[in-house]
Formats: structure tokens, C-alpha cells, sequence
């Protein structure tokens, strides 16, 4: 009996103690459940630390919890970085061109410059194109004999008397392009005349150009400029084929803002096309296309513009008047290679055009050599003299009133009519001409001098 009331004690005791450990614990538990943070959500009860399998998972959820905040966190931060880009893109991108119209001159677009886009390299055309231009025989075989033959071997060897400061370079190249439009931009002319033939055509030399022409439109854009075509002397070209391409061209690009339209003097606005070599087609033909009457007329039709012939020699005047074109310009930058060329015949030609409704554009240039291509024509080259031979032009230019001055040329190397930058350079086999005592720039800044005073003299003329 007395075992039995010890063990009953023990075990009362052990209940009571037992129960009051639980109570304890009970208290504890909520105490500390009203500490909870108020920032414990879902799934995150309190305690799961205490065993290690939940630890584990609860870790799992926290972290992909984290994650999905930094997710929507880095997203958010994207967008707004992206945001951020574009606009600071966007003010880049403006600001330059800001920034450009204050640095240079305004484009002046009764300057027209010729422009080639014919040149490739191996980087953007897999071989080189018009650099590697081969040496043109003499058509007088006993001539000829005197001469080397051959072609030339880029990119040390050009085609070229001057060497390009962008090197041997592709017409492709954004950057080149680009470098082009802010160089003529920066010689204050208003109007690219670029040398173009139909799609699939191109010269002897070279290959296809047109699918350039939204490139070089777009960035002429940009740089303020307007862009017409010097349609070349592709085969077969006569009054149909001539009629279907500057349909082409202005279907194709008449909408974009670089293309030019010349406003005449009775107001209308209409496209400009040079067409060069014109005296080749009999003027019988070119009527057909440009006058009124003709058979294949463009005349007071969506397709009708300024078409301007180049005269080389005098009686040319006649024939361009009589085939129905707008006007004629005189191309070459040799002063006495042509009647047309010749600055003491722009007098009498400005007065036959004035006296038949016509424009008369001459073209100056900053001088002339092509015996890198052509060895044995040394009797057509004209020396730069450190640019007065261009400046004695564009005086030659300015006292016949002209409407248009056209410039040979921003980049026909070939020939040394480039006002494009130049550099001083000697390889083992050729030391290239270049614009020394003067910089890279020198025929631009003397373009963007006559310019203005092409301008101001202009104003005077209007009085």
C-alpha cells in the first residue's frame, strides 16, 4: 500500500509538472507569436527554422521570392535603362546634328557637286572595284606601244594622281558615306548630282550602284543635302529607255525629302536630271521624250523635269535646244580641253541660253590629271597652282550670272577632279600628288568662301 501511494504521488506530480511545462511552453509561444513582424507573409511561418528539411525548403521559396523581385526589379531597371538609352540616343543623336548645323555653313543649293559611288574594296565588296582601274591604250597602236598596260594594284596602287584620306575605301560604307555628306555639307553645296545608271547596269569598269541610292539618300538627309541623278550613257539608252528610268527614279525616289526639285521661274518644282554624253543620241530622238509633240513625251506629265545636256562642242547649243532639253552644263575641269569647257565661251553661252529660255550651268573644277589611267594624256593636265586654278573658275563662274554653278568633282579620283580630303603619300613605285603647303581640307574651304560669295553676289543680281 505504501509503494503504491508513493508511485500515485509520483506520478500526480509528474502530470502536474508535466502540464505546467506545457502551459509554459504554451505562453511562451504565443508571447513570442505576438513579436511576429508584421512583414511575415504567406508561407513564412514562424518556427520552420527551428527543423532543418522546412529550413531547406523555406530557404528554396525565400530565394525564389528574392528572385522573382529582382526579376521585376532588373525588369523594371531595364525598361527604364532602355528608356534611358533611346533618350539619351536620341539627344546624341540630335545634339551632333545640332550641334552641326551650327558649325557649318547652310547648304547653298544652287551648288550642285558631282558624285561617284562607284568604288569597292575586298571589306564591304569582296574585291576591290574602280581603285584597281586598268591604264587606258592610246587609240594609236604606235602611240600606244610608248606606254605601260596593265592595271592597278590596291591598295597601295590606285587609280588615282592623289590618294584619298579615307584610303582605298568601298562606296558601300556607312561611315564613308556619311564622311562624304558631312564633308560636302561642310563646302556649303546644296545638291549631290550622282552618277547613276539603271538597275543591273554599270560602266566597263565597275558594277551595279542603284540599291546605294536609299543609303545615300537617307544620310544626305541628314545632313541637310538634296540629291539628283547624272544619268550616265548606259546601253540602248534613247527616248523609250529614258522615259521608263526617270519614271523609275521618281516612282522610286521621289517621295523621299533629299530628292531635289528645282523651283523654275514660273514656280512649278520639278526633279533635275544631267544627263551626260547627251550629244551621242541624234536630237531627232531626244525630241521624241522632250518636247511637247513628241512620240514618247514626258512633257505635262507626272514624270516631267529639267533635263540638262552637256555641250562639248559649240554647235551642241543647237542641237540641245532643238531636242527639246531645259538647259546645259559643261562638265569637264580642264579650262581649253573643250568649247564648253573654256571659261572665255561661258559669256556667249550663257547669252545663247538666256536668249532661248535655257539654263546655262557651267562646271568648275579644281584641276585636272588622269595619267594614271590614261599615261599618255599629260597635255590635258592642269596644275592646282595651290587652288587658284579653282578660284580663277568660280571668278569665271560668278561674271556670267549663272542660275546653277556645278562643281567636278567631290570624288572622281580617276581623273584629279576631287575636292574630297587628300593626303600626302609615297609608296616604293609611286609618290601621289597631294594638297601640301595646305591641309586635307583645303577645297572645301575654298568651295564653302565662293559659296558665300556666290550668295552674296546673287542678291546683288536679284536688286
Amino acid at each position: 500500500i505504501l509503494n503504491y501511494d508513493i508511485m500515485a504521488r509520483f506520478r500526480r506530480r509528474t502530470c502536474i509538472i508535466l502540464l505546467l511545462f506545457i502551459l509554459f511552453i504554451c505562453s511562451i509561444m504565443m508571447a513570442l507569436k505576438t513579436l511576429r513582424p508584421d512583414r511575415a507573409g504567406f508561407g513564412d511561418p514562424f518556427g520552420l527554422g527551428l527543423l532543418p528539411e522546412l529550413q531547406q525548403r523555406t530557404v528554396l521559396l525565400d530565394s525564389k521570392h528574392n528572385l522573382l523581385n529582382r526579376a521585376q526589379g532588373d525588369t523594371v531597371t531595364r525598361v527604364s535603362n532602355l528608356h534611358s538609352i533611346a533618350v539619351n540616343t536620341m539627344k546624341a543623336s540630335m545634339s551632333p546634328v545640332k550641334k552641326l548645323e551650327e558649325e557649318l555653313s547652310s547648304p547653298n543649293y544652287n551648288f550642285h557637286i558631282f558624285y561617284y559611288i562607284w568604288y569597292g574594296n575586298p571589306q564591304f565588296d569582296g574585291k576591290y572595284i574602280h581603285w584597281n582601274h586598268p591604264l587606258l591604250p592610246h587609240w594609236d597602236p604606235k602611240i600606244a606601244n610608248n606606254y605601260p598596260k596593265g592595271r592597278h594594284n590596291p591598295p597601295e596602287d590606285i587609280g588615282a594622281n592623289f590618294y584619298p584620306e579615307l584610303g582605298s575605301y568601298s562606296s558601300k560604307d556607312p561611315t564613308v558615306i556619311e564622311a562624304h555628306m558631312k564633308q560636302m555639307r561642310s563646302a556649303s553645296t546644296g545638291v549631290i548630282v550622282l552618277s547613276w545608271y539603271p538597275p543591273g547596269m554599270a560602266d566597263e569598269n565597275g558594277e551595279p550602284t542603284d540599291n546605294l541610292v536609299p543609303v545615300v539618300l537617307d544620310y544626305a538627309h541628314k545632313y541637310n543635302l538634296k540629291l539628283t541623278f547624272h544619268i550616265e550613257p548606259y546601253k540602248d539608252r534613247d527616248d523609250r529607255s529614258m522615259y521608263h528610268n526617270v519614271k523609275y527614279i521618281i516612282d522610286r525616289y521621289g517621295s523621299h525629302p533629299a530628292f531635289y526639285r528645282h523651283k523654275t521661274s514660273t514656280g512649278r518644282l520639278l526633279p533635275m536630271f544631267y544627263v551626260y554624253d547627251s550629244y551621242v543620241t541624234i536630237p531627232e530622238i531626244w525630241a521624241n521624250l522632250l518636247t511637247v509633240s513628241g512620240s514618247q513625251s514626258i512633257r505635262n506629265t507626272p514624270y516631267d523635269a529639267l533635263f540638262i545636256a552637256l555641250l562639248v562642242e559649240e554647235r551642241h547649243k543647237h542641237d540641245i535646244h532643238r531636242s527639246g532639253f531645259d538647259g546645259m552644263y559643261t562638265y569637264f575641269a580642264t579650262n581649253g580641253f573643250s568649247y564648253g569647257s573654256s571659261h572665255h565661251n561661258w559669256a556667249s553661252l550663257k547669252a545663247f541660253c538666256d536668249s532661248n529660255n535655257l539654263m546655262f550651268i557651267p562646271s568648275v573644277g579644281p584641276g585636272y590629271i588622269d595619267t594614271s589611267i590614261r599615261p599618255w594624256n599629260n597635255h590635258n593636265t592642269r596644275n592646282r597652282v595651290n587652288g587658284k586654278y579653282y578660284e580663277t573658275a568660280f571668278s569665271a563662274a560668278l561674271l556670267v550670272r549663272p542660275e546653277i554653278i556645278s562643281i567636278t568633282s567631290f570624288n572622281e579620283w580617276h581623273e584629279g577632279t576631287q575636292i574630297e580630303k587628300a593626303v600626302p603619300k609615297r609608296t616604293g613605285q609611286v609618290v601621289y600628288l597631294d594638297y601640301k603647303p595646305h591641309k586635307p581640307n583645303v577645297y572645301l574651304e575654298l568651295t564653302q568662301k565662293w559659296s558665300e560669295k556666290y550668295r552674296k553676289e546673287q542678291e546683288q543680281w536679284l536688286m
